[in-house]
């Protein structure tokens, strides 16, 4: 069997395993991409949040994610009825990029894989991980080529940045359940023929169709936009009879009154995507050896876009820390990764489930808008969420609640 041996093997190559491998290349780090499927490919995760910028700018992929033109992203608006709530990235509380992109995940992670090959870095499309040995702190993983050839990959670490692949959770029995409940989506993209003109026509917006339904709809500079129905499962699977993903969307876009003239009868440009129960856990983030980034680790709801930034936050994070522990400098994986990512996962978890109680919209819709409150929320929408100044990351367990219980009594009153 053929051999290769390298410093460390990164197992995908998504924006986790690109800001990873571009990282770590930089640095002067032997590394191995693998990747199961061929690229361009259609995938999740379309609008991104400002925080990934300063992934990209770090591991030296932004010039060339910046040559491609993609829709800016400014801020985010949410949709209840009349209601109305426009969140401004220039706004928030936490300094950080003011933008970020609304991007065809397609060509996004296209430009990203071409840009690390063009840096020099292996990266080997349809190539999967067959199974991983580990003794002591070194692997030996073999993967099966596109012709069916078996080769084994000697590493000093593994970054497993596989997605929704789950390789090493798979592999190593690391899944857990999820602490959100279940929910699911169906999205595809269409040619927004009915586009209006100027901001009302690029803005992203999440149409809340009940309390935990919502319309995503994210414009592309490329003249189409994704369009995608959120809610729990029960009632995604209630959309169609039939189980029909096109039918459900359909009836899904019917119950908008803010977008149904827009996207009624305009062609889907692919078969509707179903991601069922997507919500996902780890029981632990790394191990002797590896790392788990991404979604290989926590995804939790696509309701605050927050899956990119977790999956570049844990990335580069998981580079950096593989580089200090190479130069025999100890390092606490539990404290320093897991400990770290937790603390923000915990805090969209928080703002996650805030938003399907409808504790979070009653915030959002309160007529007498709070600048300063808003501003704190912005912040946190905008991935900048181990900001402890800010209390709305510190106090994420009750501020909210707290706040829209107030909120609701005086209503009462």
């Amino acid at each position: 069997m053929l051999q290769e041996f390298v410093d460390v093997l990164i197992i995908g190559a998504g924006p986790s395993g690109c800001v990873s491998a571009s990282y770590l290349h930089k640095n002067g780090v032997k590394i191995k991409v693998v990747e199961k499927t061929v690229f361009p490919r259609i995938v999740v995760g379309e609008s991104l949040i400002p925080r990934v910028m300063d992934h990209f700018e770090e591991a030296g992929l932004l010039e060339d994610l910046d040559k491609m033109g993609f829709e800016k992203k400014t801020g985010a608006r949410f949709i209840r009825g009349e209601e109305v709530c426009v969140f401004d990235f220039s706004k928030k509380f936490t300094k950080g990029w003011d933008w970020t992109w609304q991007v065809p995940r397609a060509d996004f992670d296209n430009t990203m894989a071409q840009a690390i090959i063009k840096k020099g870095i292996d990266l080997e499309f349809e190539s999967e991980v067959v199974s991983v040995s580990f003794i002591g702190k070194k692997s030996i993983t073999v993967v099966k080529d596109k012709t069916g050839n078996l080769k084994e990959i000697h590493a000093n670490f593994i970054i497993d940045s596989s997605g929704y692949g789950r390789v090493l959770p798979r592999l190593l029995d690391l899944d857990t359940p999820s602490k959100l409940d279940p929910h699911s989506s169906i999205f595809t993209h269409v040619k927004d023929v009915n586009r209006p003109e100027g901001e009302e026509g690029t803005l992203i917006s999440f149409d809340i169709l009940e309390t935990q339904v919502w319309l995503w709809v994210i414009p592309f500079s490329n003249g189409n936009t994704s369009l995608g129905v959120v809610g729990p499962t029960d009632f995604i699977n209630s959309l169609s009879e039939n189980k029909d993903n096109a039918e459900a969307l359909k009836n899904a876009i019917a119950l908008s009154d803010h977008y149904v003239k827009r996207f009624s009868g305009v062609d889907f440009l692919f078969n509707p995507i179903k991601l069922e129960n997507y919500s996902r856990s780890v029981k632990k983030m790394y191990g002797d050896g590896f790392a788990l980034t991404g979604n290989s680790s926590e995804f939790l709801d696509p309701v605050f876009s927050s899956g990119v930034a977790f999956a570049t936050e844990s990335g580069i994070l998981a580079a950096k820390l593989y580089i200090k522990e190479s130069q025999g400098i100890a390092v606490d994986w539990e404290e320093e990764y897991a400990g770290y990512m937790k603390r923000g996962i915990g805090v969209f978890t928080t703002y996650v489930k805030e938003w399907y109680t409808g504790n979070l919209q009653t915030l959002f819709f309160h007529t007498a808008e709070n600048h300063d409150v808003k501003s704190k929320i912005c912040a946190v929408l905008a991935g900048y969420v181990w900001d402890e100044t800010n209390p709305f990351v510190k106090k994420h367990d009750n501020v909210i609640k707290n706040m829209a219980y107030v909120i609701n009594n005086n209503k009462k009153a």
